[in-house]
C-alpha cells in the first residue's frame, strides 16, 4: 500500500526541521518589511517628484522672489525639497547682503546654504534604501542556509534505512528548497525597488542641483 504524501507549502512549512522553519520566518519578516518600505518609499519618491514640478513652474512664471520665498516660509511643513533649497539659499543671501557688500562671499553664502539643505533631502529621500539593498544581497544566502540544512537532514534519515527511494528523499528536499524560494521571494521585489528608487532619486538630485546653479545666477545677477 502506498502512502501519499502531503506536499503543499504549508505543509512542507509545517513539517520543516525548526533551523529550516526559523530561516523561513526570518526571510518572511524582511519581506514584509522590505515590501512596508518600498511602498513608503514610493509614495515619498511620487510627493518629491510632484513638488519640485509645482515649484519649478511657480518659480520659472517670473513671479517676485520675496513673495515666493515667504510663501515658501509659510509653508515650510508640507514644502518640497526644491522649495526648501530655494528658501535657504534666499533667506542667507538677504541676510549677508543686509551685512556685507562683497558679492563673492554673499554669493558663497547662499550655495553653501542650498547645498546642506540639498544634502539633508537627498539623505532624507536615500533613508532605508540600503536595508532594501541588504535584503537583496543576503535573502538567498539566508535561504540557500535554510536549503542546505534542509537537505542534510533529509539525506541524514535515508542512512538509516536500508533501501531508499524517491518518496523518502523528496519531501525533505522539497521543504529545503522551500527555504531558497522564499529567500528569492524577499529578494527580487528589493532589488527592483532598490534599483529604482536610486535611479528616481539621482533624478531628482541632478534638478536640485541645476536648481542651484541657476537661482545663484539670478541672485549674482540681482547684485550687480
Amino acid at each position: 500500500m502506498t502512502v501519499t504524501q502531503d506536499l503543499s507549502i504549508l505543509s512542507l512549512i509545517a513539517e520543516a526541521s525548526l533551523l529550516v522553519q526559523l530561516v523561513m520566518a526570518l526571510l518572511a519578516g524582511l519581506s514584509l518589511v522590505s515590501w512596508y518600505w518600498i511602498f513608503r518609499k514610493a509614495f515619498q519618491i511620487r510627493a518629491a517628484r510632484t513638488r519640485t514640478l509645482e515649484f519649478e513652474r511657480d518659480f520659472w512664471s517670473g513671479g517676485d522672489l520675496n513673495a515666493l520665498y515667504q510663501s515658501a516660509t509659510a509653508s515650510r511643513h508640507h514644502a518640497g525639497g526644491m522649495e526648501r533649497i530655494f528658501e535657504a539659499g534666499y533667506r542667507e543671501y538677504t541676510k549677508l547682503r543686509a551685512k556685507s557688500h562683497d558679492h563673492d562671499a554673499i554669493i558663497e553664502g547662499s550655495r553653501r546654504a542650498m547645498r546642506a539643505t540639498y544634502q539633508r533631502e537627498v539623505d532624507d529621500l536615500e533613508a532605508h534604501l540600503a536595508f532594501l539593498a541588504s535584503v537583496g544581497s543576503v535573502s538567498p544566502y539566508i535561504g540557500l542556509l535554510g536549503t542546505v540544512w534542509g537537505i542534510m537532514n533529509s539525506f541524514r534519515g535515508l542512512s538509516n534505512m536500508t533501501s531508499a527511494t524517491l518518496s523518502h528523499v523528496a519531501p525533505g528536499i522539497a521543504e529545503a528548497l522551500v527555504a531558497t524560494a522564499i529567500g528569492l521571494f524577499a529578494a527580487i521585489p528589493a532589488v527592483v525597488a532598490y534599483n529604482r528608487f536610486a535611479h528616481d532619486i539621482d533624478r531628482i538630485g541632478i534638478r536640485f542641483e541645476s536648481f542651484m546653479e541657476e537661482f545663484s545666477n539670478i541672485l549674482q545677477r540681482q547684485l550687480r
